[in-house]
């Protein structure tokens, strides 16, 4: 009978962490950021608070003293407002006293800006090219001298490279769908058929190709890469109206701020060893059991991350608060000891330094702390899975303060996969696996424009107006991260 009672009481248990998730998805916030609850802080009520069985309700009498509203004046300095950047193009428009100014002095001018929008506005580039014969030969059969045509990006199609670029970054960048830009452009009266703008997205993906191919090399060539991977959607084409669920592989070098997708249609080991095949170096992942498989490989030192660790008892304050606070409060001394070495700068010989002299000790107490209560937490409730999981990935976890290049989590790879999850919303799926890969190419290079603060509808113009003119050894002056060189020599 006890053994039984005990049974219904971790599933209950079970179903309330559920059901939490469940709230925080729809009511909560996302963010996972910690706030050590002291005595003396004020504490917000929790709209759903969570049921304790067996719990008997206290209710207390409490006095309340009349209160008399006082009338005060709140005084606020405002900041004032920022000016608007010089280099936005001007229209000046000169408005003229109503009165006769003709024998008055001017003394000055008085200058009101208005920021206004005009929408992207199509237009038509028209290439004139006069021809000529020498007047000495034959109009029919003389030799014509004309100029040639600039090279296009699509020999046969009228899409320019500023078109191209603006229908890839719309879907990639600013999540907008086909389908909804060629809405848009139907309000400046001009209509496009979707398959052929879908005939010219797929020629474009082909002229990237080679580029993306590029970058995988680059991103390979580091000696440390945070892993993570994320879902896609995508149509199944032996079954009519079903998806698939396929992911997208991202490595992210950190050292040089590159992020590179891979499409795969599964989350097995197989995927990130066919990718990392020649890699030497550190691995830091989440702690998926996939990534487990790379302990065996000679050259590769995977490490764990803390901010997966740090969710885990995130989830388990609802159900044993003060121990899992402590325990929160230990691996926030942990994130000030690496945002003091980002303050100050440090280079990774001082980082390694720093976490030796601080970041080891805090270390240890934690440790100590996780065995302790490892002993008085049931191993199948919320706490005891949370201490489960950090404790056989604890020297992983550990290994970042032994290099000073190692972060401390893998928030770096998340960041760069955010834009992903955007994308779902929008549109959905993608069309095919091979659709699913071109979206890999452009999540890679935009990843890579952004954290090189790279324009990327600049950049992405750019590769179209010269991939069909750059010899194959010139491929990497197209890279995002060489951009600003490239044109600041130019």
């Amino acid at each position: 009978m006890q053994k039984e009672n005990e049974e219904q009481r971790l599933l209950i248990q079970s179903l309330q962490l559920q059901v939490n998730e469940f709230k925080k998805l729809i009511f909560g916030s996302k963010s996972e950021k910690f706030v050590s609850s002291t005595p003396g802080d004020v504490q917000q009520a929790d709209l759903f608070p969570d049921d304790k069985l067996g719990e008997h309700i206290l209710v207390k009498k409490i006095l309340v003293k009349q209160f008399e509203k006082k009338q005060t004046t709140l005084s606020i300095k405002h900041p004032g407002r920022n000016p608007l950047p010089d280099h936005l193009r001007r229209e000046v428009i000169e408005l003229m006293p109503q009165e006769d100014v003709q024998d008055l002095k001017p003394v000055g001018k008085e200058i009101t800006e208005m920021l206004e929008y005009q929408p992207g506005e199509l237009y038509v580039k028209q290439f004139v090219r006069p021809e000529y014969i020498k007047s000495s030969e034959d109009g029919l059969n003389a030799k014509r001298v004309i100029a040639p045509l600039p090279v296009m990006p699509l020999q046969k199609a009228i899409a320019g490279p500023s078109l191209l670029t603006q229908l890839m970054v719309s879907k990639f960048v600013d999540h907008q769908p086909v389908y909804r830009q060629l809405e848009i452009f139907k309000r400046q009266q001009v209509s496009m058929h979707y398959s052929t703008v879908s005939g010219w997205i797929k020629e474009a993906m082909a002229l990237v190709a080679p580029v993306y191919n590029l970058h995988c090399k680059e991103v390979l060539q580091s000696h440390y890469l945070n892993v993570d991977e994320t879902t896609i959607k995508v149509l199944d084409k032996d079954k009519k109206g079903a998806t698939h669920r396929g992911y997208y592989w991202v490595y992210y070098d950190t050292k040089r701020k590159l992020a590179l997708f891979d499409y795969q249609p599964g989350r097995g080991a197989l995927y990130p060893q066919a990718m990392l095949h020649k890699f030497k170096g550190y691995l830091q992942t989440d702690g998926y059991d996939a990534y487990e498989t790379f302990d065996k490989i000679e050259g590769i030192t995977t490490l764990c991350c803390w901010a997966h660790a740090r969710r885990k008892f995130y989830e388990a304050k609802g159900y044993d608060n003060s121990n899992a606070e402590m325990i929160l409060e230990q691996i926030q001394r942990l994130y000030k000891i690496e945002a003091h070495c980002r303050d100050e700068s440090f280079t990774p010989e001082q980082i390694k330094s720093y976490r030796h002299e601080h970041a080891i000790p805090v270390l240890n107490e934690l440790e100590q702390l996780l065995k302790e209560l490892l002993i008085k937490s049931l191993p199948s409730g919320p706490l005891g899975k949370a201490i489960g999981y950090t404790l056989k990935r604890w020297s992983k976890l550990c290994l970042y303060t032994q290099d000073g290049i190692l972060q401390i989590d893998n928030n770096l790879v998340e960041n760069s996969i955010r834009p992903v999850a955007l994308g779902r919303k929008n549109y959905l799926f993608a069309g095919s696996h091979e659709r699913a890969q071109d979206a890999a190419m452009l999540y890679s290079l935009f990843a890579t424009c952004r954290l090189h603060n790279v324009n990327p509808e600049h950049w992405l113009t750019h590769l179209f107006e010269k991939i069909n003119s750059t010899q194959k050894d010139q491929l990497h002056l197209l890279l995002p991260q060489n951009y600003a060189t490239v044109t600041s020599l130019q």
